[in-house]
């Protein structure tokens, strides 16, 4: 309908909705006074929704209106429904104008008022009949503003630009809002071609000079063409060039050198390599990095969810993301890549699977992807049918590369595509060109951000290429060549961890581990591939100790030793794995020290020096945290002797740092100290890396850690504080997790705990649990458990007990050593005020057997002070005894502020008696032996005590 024919429409009925305005004699639909395009059909059903509103109004009445002399199938009317939804949105976000009865029909849920118009309305924008020659837009353009306006900016200094990228990324559908922003403000003539159509390259001049309304004749078709638009003001989109592509880079060619007025914005899947071409390569849509929690709100920010939520309204009526829904939705965005075709054809499957059971039946060959979409072009219906596209235009060698290639999880360079898929030196030249070309034409993306190039496919593309590669057969031939590659790499890589730093090796070698994954898996399950699968394993051996993917590396190593291993040396480095493995994370329970003596045991018959070493030092790690001064003292000698007789020396520290924590352990504190004192300042940092030296702690971070418990011990709490936060410290800067995860454990947050910093302590559990969230180590999840609950009842919520009694329950189980009395005692203690004395008192006669046999030797005065509170209501004379024998016990081991905590019990207890002289002498003795740490806890409570006495 032309502007005449609308104003001479004087008397016509129209619906407002705001912020729209329908009159369906003209079908016009006007959001303020801006016209929006829609088709005549999706506008008969708004016709019909409107005239009937607040009514059900069945399916079968809306298809009688649109399509009045023809039966269709249902399906047609929600590709019309749909796109009247994605039409009125307001701002990028829809509206609820109609909504879904289901098995009914819709309804149009929005006020309307209706007026017969009196008045012409006011004449449509000159560019309206511009715009109309431009197709609705098959699905919403969502994310995009950046993009659009960046491409606005470029269209207006560039006349010949093309959008690139691979099938699904959304090329027309940002060509469309650029073209109709060009438009609005340059007043130009538009001319949109659709070359998807076409069969042959010869038929490209004809199809643009159609859209033009030109004839030209086949002789000299390119010549008549262009010098029809010498003269016009003109934007010329070709959408969908790939497939014709050499034919269209010399027309526009033509154009770009002889119209001068005439502007071309193309969209295709490789750049036309055309003269004064602008490649704009189209990126996915963000979504959130992985990491932490996310809220619907945050969620709804990233584009790629939004698109997710939008679409999946049309499929589900009434959708709305929630908090509940949003990390399988974001997983879904993640796993899809940003990729706007997958993302809507996954959002169609809501209705029927919901967002967490789409997310886990997402698997790697997206085969629920390939139910498509109606009412669009062919090659955007399915993913599958998008990919085919692309696919059928590569050369013969192009494809075969990419079926290769499709091994490949993670990034992988040149070197890699040509030791995978060259045989011969001529291949490597064809790889080579082969990459460039799957890169121009969008089924690989470059990644030049790093010194060299690394390339890797869309996962939707690499799951498409796989399904190929399965299809030629070659699939177990080059899985093979891919594990081999990788095992030859990592072999190598072993032989560079002391030429390189830490970060430098795992800057080179970290990003193979998601193809070591998949090798292994496919390895494990395919026949006749154990020997590689363990091969790979012992050569992936010190990835994951770099990467402190020690749960990982357990569980791969315990699937090689299952499949029986042929070679003793291989089977004695997977056991000196397993050992380091369960050492960190089980942590020294006996499981540990019978994995150790098995390597031992095999290490004494190879002979094998290096190995021997190891085993002995796991042995004593676990003798060390069950305080057994003499099995570490004889470790210790064996480890030294041996030591001396390689060229490759360990480094000392490491067996004296154990003896030092044996000391502690066993509560002798000023030789553990002394120990402790020559380790750190005589402390180098071994220059060459033996595979000890990369099992072990951070040595230093380690030392420091024992001298602060043993500093708050003998009563230097403040100075514990600072030598622990120096220890924390040095195990951050050595980026090894484990380090960090012991740091916190067993010397930051008891330290924090004894000195009553709890909110200190909650921000170290803060960090431990981002540290597990990495690490998958279930004991350790236990033992945060344990420590978060501790962390809770030492402030006095005594709502925790029943998490700390079952952490301290499984730990137990577990057989876990270390600071288990002290866990012991936060238990009784908690149980005592719920009223269960007779159960605290159970655990303390155990706490305190540790301490007997040695393991807990360290903290038994503490255990005595606390069988004597849990005694006290009973029998006082009973606890004034055992809070006495405290304080001998730990005056003989030079514990001062165990001696301080026996001292305030004795001292409160006298007050109570009112014969609170004696006890206040003994602790104004006590107290006044401190020289720091006075804000402390403990010294705080004591001066209160002294205060009361007056």
């Amino acid at each position: 309908m032309n502007n005449s024919d609308q104003t001479a429409a004087s008397a016509e009925r129209e619906f407002i909705f705001e912020p729209y305005r329908f009159i369906p004699a003209q079908q016009l639909l006007l959001y303020h006074d801006a016209p929006v395009r829609l088709g005549s059909r999706a506008l008969d059903i708004l016709a019909e929704l409107v005239e009937r509103p607040g009514e059900v109004v069945s399916k079968h009445d809306l298809m009688a209106r649109a399509w009045p002399k023809s039966v269709v199938e249902e399906n047609n009317l929600k590709v019309h429904i749909s796109a009247l939804r994605r039409a009125m949105c307001d701002g990028g976000r829809e509206n609820r104008y109609v909504a879904t009865v289901t098995g009914r029909g819709y309804r149009f849920v929005a006020p309307v008022t209706s007026q017969v118009r009196e008045t012409p309305l006011e004449p449509l924008p000159a560019t309206w009949e511009q715009l109309r020659k431009l197709p609705a837009p098959a699905s919403r353009t969502t994310g995009r503003t950046e993009t659009i306006a960046a491409l606005l900016r470029i269209l207006e200094q560039r006349r010949f630009v093309s959008i690139v990228g691979p099938g699904g990324i959304g090329k027309s559908t940002v060509a469309l809002p650029v073209a109709e922003a060009f438009i609005a403000h340059t007043d130009i003539e538009i001319c949109f071609v659709e070359l998807s159509p076409l069969s042959d390259e010869k038929f490209v001049v004809g199809a643009v000079a159609a859209a033009l309304g030109l004839t030209v004749h086949s002789g000299d078709g390119i010549q008549s063409l262009v010098a029809t638009l010498r003269e016009r003001r003109l934007l010329l989109v070709l959408d969908s060039c790939e497939h014709v592509i050499d034919a269209v880079a010399v027309l526009v060619e033509q154009i770009i050198n002889r119209a001068p007025e005439v502007r071309i914005l193309a969209t295709s899947r490789e750049p036309l390599r055309a003269a004064s071409e602008y490649v704009y390569r189209l990126t996915p849509l963000a979504y959130p990095a992985a990491g932490g929690p996310i809220t619907a709100a945050q969620a709804l920010t990233f584009p790629a969810v939004l698109l997710f939520c939008l679409r999946a309204a049309e499929s589900l009526d009434g959708y709305e993301l929630t908090d509940a829904d949003t990390p399988a939705v974001v997983e879904i965005c993640r796993r899809l890549e940003g990729i706007p075709l997958a993302i809507e054809l996954a959002a169609t499957r809501m209705d029927a699977l919901g967002a967490a059971e789409l997310a886990a039946r997402l698997g790697g060959r997206f085969e629920l992807l390939k139910r498509g979409r109606r009412g669009v072009l062919e090659r955007h219906r399915t993913l599958s049918a998008s990919l085919d596209w692309s696919y059928d235009l590569l050369q013969d060698s192009e494809r075969a590369l990419l079926r290769k290639l499709s091994v490949f999880s993670g990034k992988f360079d040149l070197d890699a595509a040509t030791a995978l898929c060259g045989e011969e030196l001529a291949d490597t030249a064809l790889v080579v060109d082969g990459v460039a070309n799957l890169v121009d034409k969008s089924m690989l993306v470059a990644d030049l951000r790093a010194s060299s190039v690394h390339y890797r496919l869309l996962d939707t593309t690499k799951a498409y290429a796989l399904e190929k590669l399965d299809e030629s057969g070659e699939t177990g031939r080059f899985r093979r060549r891919h594990l081999e590659f990788h095992r030859d790499r990592l072999v190598q890589s072993a032989q560079e961890q002391d030429s390189l730093s830490d970060a430098d090796w795992i800057a080179r070698y970290g990003r193979y581990l998601d193809d070591v994954r998949s090798a292994l898996g496919w390895a494990f399950a395919a026949e006749d591939s154990s020997a590689l699968a363990i091969s790979l394993t012992v050569a992936a051996i010190p990835l994951w100790t770099q990467l402190s993917l020690l749960e990982e590396c357990y569980q791969f190593v315990e699937r090689a030793l299952a499949c029986g291993v042929a070679s003793r040396s291989d089977e004695l480095k997977l056991r000196a794995a397993l050992g380091a493995a369960v050492l960190y994370v089980n942590g020294p329970v006996p499981s540990t020290e019978a994995a150790w003596t098995a390597v031992l045991d095999l290490a004494d018959a190879l002979d094998d020096k290096e190995c021997q070493l190891i085993a002995l030092w796991g042995m004593a790690v676990c003798r060390a945290y069950a305080g057994e001064v003499p099995g570490v003292l004889q470790l210790a000698a064996r480890f030294q002797d041996i030591a001396v007789t390689v060229d490759r020396h360990t480094v000392p520290s490491s067996m004296d740092r154990l003896i030092a924590t044996a000391r502690h352990y066993s509560g002798e504190q000023a030789v553990a100290r002394t120990l402790l004192q020559e380790i750190l300042d005589h402390y180098v940092a071994p220059a060459h890396k033996s595979r000890l030296v990369r099992m072990q702690l951070n040595q230093r971070s380690a030392s420091l850690g024992t001298l602060a418990n043993v500093l708050w011990l003998q009563g230097y709490p403040q100075q514990a504080v600072e030598t622990v936060e120096a220890a924390m410290e040095a195990a951050r800067s050595s980026g090894h997790a484990p380090s960090v995860m012991y740091a916190i454990a067993n010397a930051a947050f008891p330290i924090m705990i004894h000195v009553g910093d709890h909110a200190a302590a909650e921000r170290l559990l803060a960090e431990l649990a981002d540290y597990l969230k990495q690490h998958a180590f279930t004991l350790w999840d236990t033992l945060w458990n344990c420590l978060q609950a501790t962390v809770q009842v030492q402030r006095g919520d005594t709502s925790a007990l029943f998490a700390l009694e079952r952490a301290v329950a499984q730990l137990q189980d577990a057989g876990y050593r270390p600071r288990m009395a002290c866990h012991l005692a936060k238990l009784a203690m908690t149980l005592n005020v719920q009223g269960r004395q007779d159960t605290g008192l159970t655990l303390i006669e155990y706490a305190l057997a540790l301490c007997d046999m040695g393991q807990e030797r360290w903290c038994q005065a503490e255990m005595l002070r606390i069988k004597g509170v849990l005694l006290e209501a009973g029998d006082q004379q009973l606890a004034e005894a055992l809070y006495r024998q405290a304080i001998e016990v730990a005056g003989a081991q030079g514990a001062l502020s165990w001696q301080l905590r026996a001292a305030n019990s004795l001292a409160s207890l006298k007050l109570r008696q009112g014969c609170g002289e004696e006890g206040q002498r003994l602790l104004r003795g006590i107290y006044g032996r401190f020289e720091e740490g006075f804000d402390t806890a403990d010294l705080i409570e004591a001066r209160s005590l002294l205060d009361q006495a007056g």
